[in-house]
């Protein structure tokens, strides 16, 4: 920034004290602007803070051709997406003999415990920090620092053992995000065979 060079070339040219702290406070203001205005975009946009990030844009892949299924190119996203979800989902509606669970051997239903607290913390604490937060933006810190509070404890101990008791498993629980990488060290990557989903299930609080 202009006014940040400005200054900082009066105090090398002066090496004041007065130069320092004015240089030290147009620093601090520059700053402040900058995220002030990424926290007017996370808002403006309803975006998280890590979506902002170069990290998660797209990358190229280094494919020279369209992917080709059944003698078709992909051109669009639409037959993209098809190819790719055909592809890895092969196994979706085929019949299964639901006898084959009758020749499975008994086993004594065990009681389930409920969760305690020095349990969640104890599980809690083995998440490392750094991983990125899901589609709620809640990150390993921040649930951490929650449930440093006992009250916030008790009620996520409550709703998890609520559900088991129930035996309701929340709609939140049953989504994925799925990120399609291509496979290494291929010369072409123009069929669907040449790329393998990465699966990642976006709920994660409770184990």
């Amino acid at each position: 920034m202009d006014d940040c060079s400005q200054s900082l070339n009066n105090y090398r040219a002066s090496r004041s004290l007065e130069n320092w702290k004015n240089f030290k406070k147009v620093v601090k203001n520059i700053k402040k602007s900058f995220f002030d205005e990424k926290i007017q975009e996370v808002t403006n946009k309803r975006k998280g803070p890590w979506e902002l990030m170069n990290s998660i844009n797209r990358c190229k892949l280094p494919a020279t051709k369209a992917i080709n299924h059944n003698g078709s190119l992909c051109l669009s996203p639409e037959s993209l997406w098809d190819t790719l979800y055909n592809t890895f989902n092969t196994t979706l509606h085929h019949q299964v003999d639901l006898n084959i669970l009758n020749e499975i051997n008994h086993k004594l239903t065990l009681q389930w415990f409920p969760f305690s607290k020095e349990e969640f913390k104890q599980a809690i604490s083995k998440c490392n920090n750094l991983s990125a937060p899901g589609s709620d933006k809640i990150s390993w810190h921040h649930l951490k620092f929650i449930i440093n509070q006992d009250e916030c404890l008790a009620n996520i101990i409550n709703i998890a053992n609520a559900c088991f008791n129930l035996g309701h498993w929340l709609n939140y629980f049953k989504y994925s995000s799925t990120i399609i990488i291509s496979k290494p060290n291929k010369i072409s990557y123009d069929q669907a065979k040449l790329f393998h989903p990465i699966i990642s299930f976006v709920a994660t609080m409770f184990f």
